[in-house]
């Protein structure tokens, strides 16, 4: 056989062009005659005929504003999950839309605020009864070292979550992971004991571990991520560190040692902080400290406990790993 023509090869035997044209553009009548299969009646649903709690789009990115506590304005890398509720008889949304409605907003800072007015919005031109947004990003604060007076920043995993109900009621959840480490108690007892009794040197096992707390502020009570990093601060003491030098890695073994805990100490400490703040509705903490003695992650889960409040089933501890 002869070689083709790059024309004929452009084309398959049914007729078909398989050119790209450039030139074509769609105008309003063109779009108003595209197919759109997810707006189809209810006879095309592969499946059960029943409502979808969730459906949406995970993982697109976009820079967006993020305002400090201080006012200060930080240009962040955030990770978008946005989902709406899907009613029986019902074939499928509009992915793209979740998408173009959150880039209206994209000059906007984040806020709660402003994922409430974009969950109105999806609730409106959607049409759908439920809509949830998770935005995550990685915040930075300036850590001060122990005693050097060095500074680096420390970043944290932050996502801001937002959902509205079949009542249009807002909730508002923060999630936030600090790391920090925890010096065993009983490694250290032993340790001591066997300097005391037999004269032998031992060094106590600490690791490097992670809490991560889910909170729910009250309306009308703003609660940013420098005060979340305080109130994690306060409760665990031993944060891992940016910049040291070596006055300041001799003052972060004092400090484990002034402050050691299991893991269910640490759930409790960050408990007494959240409980006692009045900004704060609800919580829940999923702690893991990475066992340098073990094999295996020691972990706690402890919620503040409100009737059909936030719920202990924390499950995701490989996210803890750090």
């Amino acid at each position: 056989m002869g070689r083709m023509s790059k024309q004929t090869s452009a084309r398959r035997a049914d007729g078909l062009s398989r050119s790209y044209d450039r030139q074509f553009r769609s105008d309003a009548a063109y779009r108003a005659g595209l197919p759109d299969v997810q707006n189809t009646d209810a006879s095309l649903i592969q499946g059960a005929n029943v409502p979808i709690q969730h459906v949406g789009i995970s993982g697109f990115r976009l820079p967006m504003a993020v305002r400090s506590r201080d006012g200060k304005v930080h240009t962040l890398e955030c990770s978008v999950t946005g989902t709406v509720s899907l009613a029986a008889d019902l074939k499928g949304i509009n992915m793209s839309r979740i998408l173009r409605t959150f880039y209206d907003f994209k000059d906007r800072p984040l806020d709660h605020a402003l994922l409430e007015e974009i969950l109105l919005r999806y609730k409106r031109e959607m049409g759908c009864s439920r809509a949830r947004l998770l935005v995550e990003f990685r915040y930075p604060i300036l850590q001060r070292s122990l005693r050097s007076g060095l500074e680096g920043w420390q970043y944290y995993r932050v996502v801001l979550e937002g959902g509205l109900d079949d009542l249009d009621r807002y909730q508002r959840r923060t999630h936030f992971d600090f790391v920090y480490s925890s010096a065993c108690p009983c490694s250290a007892d032993l340790t001591e004991h066997a300097r005391e009794v037999r004269q032998v040197y031992g060094i106590p096992h600490s690791q490097r571990s992670k809490a991560r707390v889910i909170v729910e502020s009250h309306p009308g009570k703003p609660l940013s991520v420098e005060d979340i990093q305080e109130l994690c601060l306060a409760a665990l003491q031993t944060e891992t560190q940016v910049m040291v030098k070596r006055e300041d890695e001799q003052a972060f073994a004092e400090l484990n040692g002034a402050y050691p805990k299991f893991v269910e100490d640490a759930a409790r400490l960050v408990y007494e902080q959240l409980d006692a703040d009045g900004r704060v509705r609800d919580f829940v903490v999923a702690c893991s400290h990475l066992e340098s003695l073990h094999s295996h992650d020691a972990v706690s889960v402890i919620n503040k406990g409100l009737p059909s409040g936030l719920p202990a089933d924390f499950q995701a501890f490989r996210d803890l790993v750090c």
